[in-house]
């Protein structure tokens, strides 16, 4: 990708930071849980190797979105116009809590559930920015259908991603389509078709927001 717009570098708080080496050294193959621990300065490192201090981040054997067992899908069916700009607060909230480029937050929306506070997927994912059960834990979301909470946790998780990534944003995006442990597995975007398309989508969706100021007209 070419250099990295302007908003995407912004300053990390408090969130995951450093990522070791060893991480990246994960074999293809492999299964390897990760392990996190918060140093004194309060920044989030991550390792694949377990230590005294270190606990279970998520272990890795995520990948593309299977249809889950008992769950009743429920397409995006909101056609109003007024859906675009509907969440315009929780997203700016979101935005500037996490310090992502608003369009960013606006794209992931579009592709995931075309701004639809109902949609529920094949897989189990939830509300606006498609929440997965467990990721709304580990995101301390416990209202997946809340629009402004859904966007909080979906902001949060993309900023932890983003960090993990060290800024990459087709990793970050990827990451968020088929998991952490995926991208670490394939070294890079995970060679699923689902997980390319999404990138590709989640990308273009991106320049147009940056590049349309009415997000109704960036939607179509």
């Amino acid at each position: 990708m070419s250099a990295r717009p302007k908003t995407w570098n912004c300053v990390r708080r408090g969130v995951a930071m450093v990522v070791l080496a060893a991480l990246l050294g994960v074999p293809q193959d492999a299964e390897a849980d990760i392990y996190s621990f918060t140093d004194a300065a309060g920044v989030m490192h991550f390792s694949n190797v377990r230590t005294p201090r270190g606990k279970l981040y998520l272990r890795t054997r995520e990948g593309r979105k299977k249809p889950r067992a008992g769950v009743v899908p429920v397409p995006p069916s909101d056609r109003s116009s007024e859906r675009f700009s509907r969440y315009d607060g929780a997203i700016r909230e979101a935005a500037s809590l996490y310090q992502l480029p608003v369009e960013l937050v606006r794209a992931v929306i579009k592709v995931e559930s075309d701004y639809d506070p109902r949609a529920v997927s094949t897989a189990g994912a939830q509300g606006l920015m498609q929440l997965m059960p467990e990721t709304a834990l580990r995101m301390q979301i416990r209202d997946s259908f809340n629009p402004r909470l859904n966007i909080l946790g979906g902001t949060r998780y993309l900023r932890i991603l983003a960090n993990l990534f060290n800024g990459n944003l087709e990793l970050t995006v990827a990451a968020y389509n088929a998991g952490e442990g995926a991208v670490v597995r394939h070294h890079g975007i995970p060679p699923y078709r689902e997980t390319q398309d999404y990138v590709i989508k989640v990308l273009a969706y991106y320049q147009r927001y940056r590049t349309l100021r009415d997000p109704q007209l960036a939607s179509e």
